[in-house]
């Protein structure tokens, strides 16, 4: 278990479908998540199977629970892992408003990067964020990632251009 002053990551198991399934059919997340379609809960329980073999399925998803009550509150990825070359791309949702801000992404992100870095041995990790999301992109550069790149007009938001900002994190000293 990766453990933090205010919260822990762990394994998806069977029994966060519901929440998964909530979390990922919030309209509100779909924007920055880039989903436009329902998740069905057998979908969801798909997904949790893939987590299982992060080798197998180049992804992995831990849930963020806090360290006093074993809550929920939110998840971190690693998809389009790549062992051969060492690279992952990152992703996190802290689900409710009431716990953003509070420094819980920070101490999540934080954790993973450890764990990528020293358990899974990756070389770079990778993020892409809408040009407009300001505690996003200060959450990473808060950690170290720098921004390597920009894809002009990439996302389309109530027909409003958004530009897509690339960070990446060098977790190794020889690159």
């Amino acid at each position: 278990m990766f453990k933090s002053e205010d919260l822990f990551l762990r394994a998806v198991e069977s029994s966060d479908a519901t929440a998964l399934f909530l979390w990922e059919n919030d309209t509100n997340h779909w924007r920055i998540a880039n989903t436009e379609v329902p998740f069905s809960m057998h979908a969801i329980h798909s997904l949790i199977e893939q987590y299982a073999s992060i080798r197998n399925s180049g992804q992995l998803r831990l849930m963020i629970c806090l360290n006093d009550s074993k809550q929920a509150i939110g998840a971190v990825d690693l998809y389009d892992v790549n062992f051969k070359h060492g690279f992952a791309t990152v992703g996190i949702l802290i689900a409710n408003k009431e716990h953003r801000m509070l420094g819980y992404a920070k101490q999540a992100l934080s954790l993973l990067i450890d764990y990528s870095e020293n358990v899974l041995d990756l070389v770079n990790l990778q993020c892409f964020i809408h040009a407009d999301n300001d505690p996003s992109m200060n959450l990473f550069e808060g950690l170290g990632f720098e921004k390597v790149g920009v894809r002009k007009g990439w996302y389309r938001f109530k027909n409003n251009r958004i530009d897509e900002i690339c960070y990446q994190l060098c977790l190794k000293n020889e690159i």
